[in-house]
Parts: C-alpha cells; sequence; structure tokens
C-alpha cells in the first residue's frame, strides 16, 4: 500500500480470546506504551505533513470513491522487540518494524516498501483479521506468535482506490520471516527502528500530480526507500510515540532522484 490520507474513521471491533483477531492492547510492552495509548493522536500527527491542498484532495477523492466501487484493505504494523527492560516510551535498541518491498512488476505500488498488507476476502472477520492472513500469505509469519493491538483510522489511497485499515500489533519474537511470493514481493526485512529515528535517513521526497508538486516524509535505508502512506504513518507513528528527532525537512528530492541514491547504495563498491 502507498501514498497518501485518511477518509473516515473505522469503528474498532471487539472480539474474544483466543481470536487471532482481537485486539489486546494490555500485551504492548512499556516502550510501545505511548504510541499503543495515543494511538487515536497518529492521524493528526499524518495530517501534519499532508499539504493542504493534497489533503483537500484526497478527502474529496476518499469521499467519491465511498458511494462508487472503493476497496477496503488492512495492512499489519508490526513491532518486535523486548517486553519489559526498558522503561514506558524508551525504545530499545534492537526494537523493529517488519516491512516489504513489492515486486517491479505489480501494476500498483511496484517496487515501493509497504507494509504488509492487502484486500479484504469475504471471509475475513475484520481488518485485523485481513491484516494477520495478508501478512502470513507475504511473509511466512506465523499470526499465533503477535498480539494486535489497535486500529488506526482508515486512509484512502486514491492511486489503488483502497480504504486501507493499519492495525498495530506487538511480538516480542515473531519468528522467522521472507519472501513467500516473488511475483509479489521483492523483499521482507525487520528494520531497526533507530534506522527510522535517525536524523541521517531522513528527507522529503516530492513528486508531481495533475501539475502540482507534493512532499512528503521519507527514509533512505540501505535497501528501499520509505515513503508515500508508508513513509508517512511511521513518521506520524515517531512524533506519536515520542521517538523523534530534529532532521532537516529541507532536504527535498524528487522521487527518481531519492530511487537512484537506493540503486547507488546497492551497487557493489
Amino acid at each position: 500500500m502507498t501514498t497518501n490520507e485518511r477518509d473516515a474513521p473505522v469503528t474498532q471491533g471487539t472480539s474474544r480470546a483466543p481470536d487471532p483477531a482481537a485486539l489486546n492492547p494490555q500485551y504492548r510492552p512499556p516502550w510501545l506504551a505511548p504510541l499503543v495509548d495515543n494511538v487515536d493522536q497518529v492521524p493528526h500527527a499524518y495530517r501534519r505533513r499532508v499539504p493542504a491542498e493534497l489533503l483537500t484532495a484526497v478527502t474529496g477523492a476518499g469521499a467519491a470513491a465511498t458511494t462508487a466501487a472503493g476497496r477496503d484493505a488492512a495492512v499489519l504494523v508490526l513491532f518486535s522487540g523486548p517486553e519489559s527492560d526498558q522503561p514506558s516510551g524508551r525504545l530499545p535498541d534492537d526494537a523493529d518494524l517488519l516491512l516489504t518491498v513489492r515486486a517491479g512488476t505489480l501494476r500498483h505500488h511496484a517496487g515501493q516498501a509497504a507494509f504488509p498488507g492487502g484486500a479484504v476476502d469475504p471471509g475475513d472477520a475484520g481488518p485485523v483479521a485481513t491484516a494477520l492472513r495478508e501478512a502470513q500469505e507475504e511473509t511466512g509469519i506465523d499470526p499465533d506468535r503477535l498480539h494486535p493491538l489497535a486500529t488506526l483510522e482508515r486512509m484512502f489511497i486514491p492511486p489503488s482506490g483502497f480504504h486501507v485499515v493499519p492495525v498495530l500489533a506487538y511480538s516480542p519474537d515473531p519468528g522467522p520471516v521472507a519472501v513467500v511470493d516473488e511475483a509479489e514481493t521483492a523483499l521482507v526485512a525487520r528494520v531497526p527502528v533507530r534506522a527510522f529515528v535517525n536524523p541521517e535517513n531522513r528527507l522529503m521526497v516530492y513528486r508531481t500530480g495533475a501539475g502540482v508538486r507534493y512532499a512528503g516524509p521519507a527514509f533512505l535505508l540501505n535497501q528501499m526507500l520509505v515513503w508515500g502512506f508508508t513513509g508517512h504513518v511511521i513518521s506520524a507513528m515517531l512524533d506519536v510515540a515520542g521517538w523523534s528527532q530534529p532532521w532537516n525537512t529541507e532536504d527535498i528530492r524528487d522521487l527518481d532522484e531519492a530511487m537512484a541514491l537506493v540503486r547507488s547504495s546497492e551497487e557493489p563498491r
């Protein structure tokens, strides 16, 4: 999933244990508490980075899609790390976030870094079930090792027409992950959260749509450029959790230029 903004809040359903789709915020470790306890602040932090004209355009597109053929989807935002040896809000050195890079041959968002996830199937019991199923299909992760904690507001992604619900989850040890289907996924990685926090890895990336240049937060890592919807959500979560550090928001790169930086970092030296 990739690019921009919210449409309308989605009501969190409740399920009974041992349903793997149940939300259990009590399983959050102390270092995740500020994010989980303030998850309703994420959309506000997200919107602060979205240009006003784009916010208006996307909200309008989302409203139109609601009355037309918008598709429902969910993504898994999985944090892993120690259970209790850090004080509240203090980020452990070994905390990580699960990401994928989509295959370059896909119709939508080809080659982009994304949270694992996808479209709702008729048999899915809500967005949590969708996120867990899709993550297992894409990365081979065992859903029984995961604790879904909360859902974020629905967000609309115009290029693909998806209404996406991000599902925040935690695991002290998610087990092995890998590419399951190379036709859909090029890379699966547990990325250290400190790589996103590091100001040296942050920049703004812009692209042009309808004759207007839109810029948003991005992360330049060793094997991927995280931008668009995924970059916005991660940036907002860092702000809400209190992990953000000052970074150069004046470093604004064209999308193609930023992607070339990723490719050059992969060349043998």
